[in-house]
């Protein structure tokens, strides 16, 4: 069995950070700040691209909270580092992508009542009690990516629809799960959340023995990633 090596606790610090800046610009952008709304328009444009290919950017994804010292708290390793500004840049361009011209907020804390998963929400885009197959290959794509920055662009697919229809994730969340995905054995634990997440939401009308599945419905086998690989 793979051992995943991904501190919950570095993954903890990684989502808040994340969550504590979206929070910041999707408020002033909301009010129609400038500052905001430039920092937006800055932002989207990285969005399912490397991180430092965009120099502007450099100053907006802002990993420095993660470099103090923390008493009682070690200060995290090279890897780590890295792993956390890739996550954060992916996730906080991925939401201003998201949020470009929405009125409301594109980014909403999950809770046990309003699951704001990156599952959740991809069912949501589907009609009540059925499985939309060319949505849910779209999710089995993004899970089945072999590295972040194809991972990014396979997000941005599911980000676009998911703004058509005004439906929020949680990018604190996702921050969290990106960090972990890139450890060894993520991809696997990441998958496995992105499944329950994906069931965790359940439509109003859903009736008893109705249910769409269980998480195995969301097996990102071969079959799945090879046929819908273009």
């Amino acid at each position: 069995m793979t051992t995943v090596s991904a501190p919950p606790a570095v993954r903890s610090r990684v989502a808040d950070l994340a969550a504590a800046q979206i929070t910041g610009w999707q408020e002033g952008y909301l009010k129609d700040r400038p500052r905001d709304v430039a920092a937006l328009a800055r932002l989207r444009r990285g969005a399912g691209r490397e991180p430092g290919v965009l120099p502007d950017l450099w100053t907006l994804v802002d990993t420095g909270p993660l470099h103090s010292r923390v008493e009682g708290v070690r200060p995290l390793g090279e890897a780590e580092l890295v792993r956390a500004e890739n996550a954060l840049h992916a996730a906080l361009t991925l939401w201003a992508l998201h949020q470009q011209s929405r009125g409301a907020r594109m980014h909403r804390a999950h809770t046990p009542q309003r699951p704001g998963g990156l599952g959740a929400a991809v069912r949501r885009l589907m009609p009540a009690n059925d499985i939309d197959e060319p949505v849910r290959k779209r999710l089995v794509r993004a899970g089945t990516a072999p590295d972040l920055t194809s991972l990014s662009q396979r997000l941005r697919e599911l980000v676009v629809l998911l703004r058509r229809q005004d439906i929020p994730l949680d990018y604190g969340l996702l921050a969290g799960q990106l960090y972990a995905w890139q450890a060894p054995g993520g991809g696997d634990l990441v998958r496995r959340e992105w499944g329950r997440s994906f069931h965790s939401w359940q439509p109003p009308t859903a009736q008893p023995g109705n249910s769409s599945g269980s998480v195995d419905d969301l097996a990102l086998t071969p079959d799945d990633s090879d046929k819908d690989a273009s």
